[in-house]
């Protein structure tokens, strides 16, 4: 357990309580934000580390994240707070390239000399596609294709076959059953983030924190303690329990607390069974929200597999949608690589132990790189999620909850609420800001 041992003073003891579940990004950021505001705030998380998917393990004598980020020029909240806590010059920029690798064979992608020699499509459909990204890239919102799916909308805007070519086994390999299903503004957003993320038209420039995520981690976690915060670790929060109009109390397996505001950050289908006071329809709103889990692989490898950072595949005899080969933006002491394989947590193959994964993935690799033998590979760990990506269907909007609930002090969220942005760190930050300031 991370707690402070300090004796508070008495105006400490004073200030109005607040309860904060999850010590992810979005927790953590809640958290100092909340003390910014003068409250004296109680940090409750399941792991035994603070940071959630931006937390680091130990991959072999390195210090990396457990699930890959990545930083783009439109985060403007995860700049704002490296000022906030005078660490904006860890932000780093680099110049990163992104691939396919389809049928066998590498291709670049990702500027328009790249599809301008792409070989796999004709000169129409070059032309389309190229417009269909400038045009995202400037477009300021995309309420007008709210109630579109990914499918329908890129069909209607590339035709059958690109999409057919370029996106339809991503999408399955990410979304399987619900691959028909997706909204049209989420891949979108996605889309516009990482294209105008770029330091000119010929190259991308994509950002990291220097240390990695953990550095921003310890950075909050820091400011935290040093303002009479706790940080109760290894602490599942079992029920949140409205007392009276201005007090709840948080039960956990190890203790019961009393404050006057709670924040819960920690996925929604987690919600109706810890907070049993809510309305039937709002259990009801939280339940309906379903996700895909991921397992994910992190290789720690002797040689660079390609030169690009993220590299999209497309072949039948792969059975992920890409690899993110995160030593081509970080400077690590090696190579290191994330191969993802998102899933339903219901699909047959999320029970396979480890070694599968990594078994697989390692022969992946050697395929992309026939240079890399199994000797090449120093190190193989294996990160699992239940609840990693929220499945966005058209209307969306219409689905996510109000973070205030019906019980007075105690708003919940989780990184489905910012929608159509995807699941990141500066969303993260963002929304967590915006839940204080409703405090």
């Amino acid at each position: 357990m991370m707690k402070n041992t300090q004796t508070l003073s008495l105006n400490s003891r004073m200030k109005k309580r607040i309860a904060i579940i999850g010590a992810g990004a979005m927790g953590l950021s809640a958290a100092y934000y909340a003390i910014k505001k003068g409250y004296r705030v109680s940090i409750f998380e399941v792991d035994r580390i603070p940071g959630g998917m931006a937390a680091h393990f130990d991959l072999d004598g390195m210090s990396i994240e457990r699930f890959y980020h990545f930083i783009c020029k439109s985060d403007k909240h995860t700049f704002q707070l490296l000022d906030d806590l005078c660490i904006r010059e860890k932000l780093v920029w680099k110049e990163t390239k992104m691939g396919y690798f389809i049928s066998g064979k590498h291709y670049s992608w990702g500027n328009p000399l790249a599809l301008l020699f792409f070989p796999l499509m004709n000169i129409f459909e070059k032309i389309r596609y190229g417009f269909f990204v400038f045009f995202l890239t400037k477009k300021k919102d995309f309420n007008d294709i709210e109630h579109l799916t990914m499918k329908d909308w890129m069909i209607s805007k590339l035709g059958k076959r690109v999409y057919s070519l370029m996106w339809e086994r991503l999408s399955k390999l990410k979304f399987y059953e619900y691959t028909d299903k997706i909204s049209a503004s989420w891949i979108a957003t996605r889309i516009k983030r990482i294209g105008n993320s770029r330091k000119s038209i010929m190259k991308e420039e994509l950002g990291y924190i220097d240390g990695g995520s953990e550095t921003l981690v310890n950075a909050l976690v820091k400011f935290i303690e040093k303002h009479d915060g706790e940080i109760f670790l290894s602490t599942q929060v079992k029920e949140v329990l409205s007392i009276d109009d201005s007090h709840m109390k948080v039960i956990t397996d190890k203790n019961e607390h009393t404050f006057e505001k709670v924040i819960s950050t920690i996925p929604t289908p987690l919600i109706s069974k810890m907070v049993p006071q809510l309305t039937d329809d709002e259990k009801q709103n939280y339940d309906s929200i379903e996700n895909i889990g991921v397992v994910c692989v992190v290789h720690k490898i002797k040689k660079q597999i390609t030169e690009n950072f993220w590299l999209n595949i497309i072949d039948e005899d792969f059975e992920i949608p890409g690899i993110i080969e995160f030593s081509n933006l970080r400077k690590v002491d090696a190579g290191v690589v994330y191969v993802p394989y998102y899933m339903p947590i219901t699909n047959i193959k999320f029970t396979k132990p480890d070694d599968f994964f990594i078994n697989q993935s390692r022969k992946y690799i050697c395929k992309i790189n026939k240079k890399i033998k199994k000797e090449d590979f120093l190190f193989s760990y294996v990160g699992r999620l239940k609840y990693s990506q929220p499945i966005c269907e058209p209307n969306f909007y219409e689905k996510i909850p109000s973070a205030q609930t019906s019980i007075n002090g105690l708003q919940i969220a989780d990184t489905c609420f910012y929608y159509p942005e995807d699941r990141g760190i500066s969303e993260s930050i963002g929304f967590a800001k915006k839940m204080v300031n409703n405090l």
